[in-house]
């Protein structure tokens, strides 16, 4: 990854934004306090810019039901941006694995997508290669890093790729839940937070800005697979996981099983666990309010110990 990296990103995602072959991000958005957490609620306008051009590609499609996902662009098995990306929003090279390109469809500025250059199915366990692409920004940039491990879980593209957002004002990240974790836990530390009523769990891990890439990335691969064990994650007879759900950034790491992908037509993927649910409509916001976050998601997660 070259030195001025995120020099790229920016000036791609301004070139982009003046061409119109990205959407400019703008949000409304109210915080929702649940059991002393804060829960920002976003309705973003790209997203109603998505659902339209899931609606016109469907156009001509046979008919039947019609489901649109959010964040994510449009579920076809046959569809793969990743594979030969689109030059207005490629980045360039992440490691010899992957290539970072802006997310076609952005929940804020930056939202960068790290795609394995060959085809690997997206539930397929992570690897090494793909946290050492995960480590090379984070490392350098911070941020957050997540992963959204099949359709129930709120990926949108069958291509292996985790994604990054930047730490910025109104982001998703772990730092309102890790408030709530030992602040002394060490590293491979597996513990689990009151107050989410779901299966999942935490790993300490040394992964974030200033981080050293290569020992940061065999950290988060252990972090992971300590995980996965401790949720019972293990791939089928396929080959592929269970749906789940992976963040990391500031020294923790999340991973959580998932049963279905939306709590009342809400897509939920990993950056709502993040503290960020995004919302197609303005009236969504009522519903995530009526139920409470955690409760929202506790719904499409899998039972367990909180």
């Amino acid at each position: 990854m070259h030195s001025n990296f995120m020099d790229v990103v920016r000036t791609r995602s301004d070139q982009a934004i003046a061409s119109g072959d990205l959407q400019p991000i703008v949000a409304e958005q109210v915080v929702i306090e649940d059991r002393g957490l804060p829960f920002i609620v976003r309705w973003v306008a790209a997203l109603a810019a998505k659902d339209a051009a899931k609606r016109n590609a469907a156009a001509d499609a046979p008919a039947g039901p019609q489901e649109i996902s959010l964040p994510g662009g449009p579920r076809d098995p046959d569809f793969n941006p990743f594979l030969k990306p689109d030059p207005a929003l490629l980045v360039g090279p992440v490691g010899e694995h992957h290539t970072a390109i802006l997310n076609k469809f952005p929940v804020c500025l930056h939202h960068l997508v790290l795609a394995r250059r060959a085809f690997a199915e997206q539930r397929s366990p992570l690897e090494a290669i793909d946290f050492l692409a995960l480590a090379a920004v984070l490392c350098r940039e911070g941020g957050l890093g997540f992963y959204n491990g099949g359709a129930a879980a709120g990926a949108s593209q069958r291509h292996k790729h985790v994604q990054w957002i930047p730490d910025a004002p109104g982001n998703a990240s772990l730092r309102a839940l890790a408030a709530g974790l030992p602040a002394d836990a060490p590293q491979g530390a597996v513990v689990r937070h009151p107050a989410l009523d779901l299966a999942h769990c935490f790993v300490r891990v040394d992964a974030g800005l200033g981080a050293e890439a290569g020992a940061s990335a065999r950290a988060m691969l252990i972090a992971f697979g300590q995980a996965c064990a401790a949720l019972d994650l293990r791939p089928g007879p396929d080959g592929l996981l269970p749906p789940c759900n992976m963040l990391v950034g500031d020294g923790w790491m999340l991973v959580l099983p998932r049963s279905q992908e939306h709590f009342q037509g809400v897509s939920l993927n990993a950056l709502s666990f993040g503290g960020t649910i995004y919302v197609r409509d303005p009236a969504q916001i009522e519903a995530i309010r009526a139920a409470g976050p955690l409760q929202a998601l506790a719904s499409v997660g899998r039972p367990g110990p909180g």
